[in-house]
């Protein structure tokens, strides 16, 4: 394939390209396939309950909103579960970072789809920390009964025995899972359409489970280097941990 040359760029490396290119294409050809058959899903499960959410409202004052009032003018919604929950002091560095690559695209998804963040920490702590953040396209729902949670596995409650044993949970010991899930509305219907399982799926030697890589730019700008992603995480703070 005739394709663009850098400058004293070698005929190995021009072919090694090539073939990488190759690969790319096929990869963005995957990708689409992929994405097509996730939006060809049958109809998915209904809600058990119409969930109870706490937000800040048009005056900045906290107020609850149902999950079937989340969806607005449209048809789908999409819920990321945030670790932060109660037994947190400082929530999950991962989930932090990707919401920080995730605010910009919050300006624009909202007109294709509402976005929501949830989390089990009072709507007060997690505006803060929104504030402290700087993310500005973000909107939270704290989840004030957890019941969400547990239903669609933001945290570990109804995960199956064998899943508690990979994670070393003992009998009562929980955690808070991140985990995006996107819901449908049929006239009076609400569906679950699909969650991002591979997070919960066995990992390959090497890597972390990548179920929120295509909307996490810091992976995708690594994976860019000869040094790739490699072992780093990001904390908090911004620096590796």
């Amino acid at each position: 394939m005739d394709h663009i040359t850098y400058p004293n760029e070698s005929a190995d490396y021009r072919a090694a390209r090539n073939e990488l290119l190759d690969a790319e294409i096929a990869l963005r050809r995957q990708i689409e396939a992929v994405a097509a058959q996730r939006r060809a899903l049958p109809p998915g499960g209904e809600i058990p309950e119409d969930y109870v959410f706490e937000r800040i409202g048009k005056f900045q004052r906290p107020e609850t909103v149902r999950l079937s009032e989340l969806f607005g003018d449209k048809q789908s919604i999409i819920l990321q579960s945030f670790m932060f929950g109660p037994e947190r002091d400082v929530p999950c560095s991962g989930c932090t970072h990707m919401l920080d690559s995730i605010d910009g695209g919050a300006r624009y998804v909202d007109d294709r789809t509402p976005l929501y963040v949830v989390a089990k920490s009072p709507i007060a702590r997690l505006v803060e920390w929104a504030r402290v953040r700087g993310w500005k396209h973000l909107t939270f729902l704290s989840d004030v009964t957890t019941r969400y949670s547990a239903d669609y596995f933001g945290d570990t409650r109804k995960f199956p025995p064998s899943m508690r044993a990979d994670r070393k949970l003992g009998p009562g010991e929980e955690w808070d899972e991140t985990i995006f899930n996107s819901f449908r509305k049929d006239g009076d219907i609400i569906r679950h359409h699909w969650g991002s399982e591979m997070a919960f799926a066995p990992e390959d030697p090497g890597q972390h489970h990548r179920a929120g890589d295509l909307v996490d730019a810091l992976w995708g700008l690594l994976d860019m280097t000869p040094e790739g992603r490699g072992d780093y995480f990001p904390t908090v703070e911004g620096g590796k941990q």
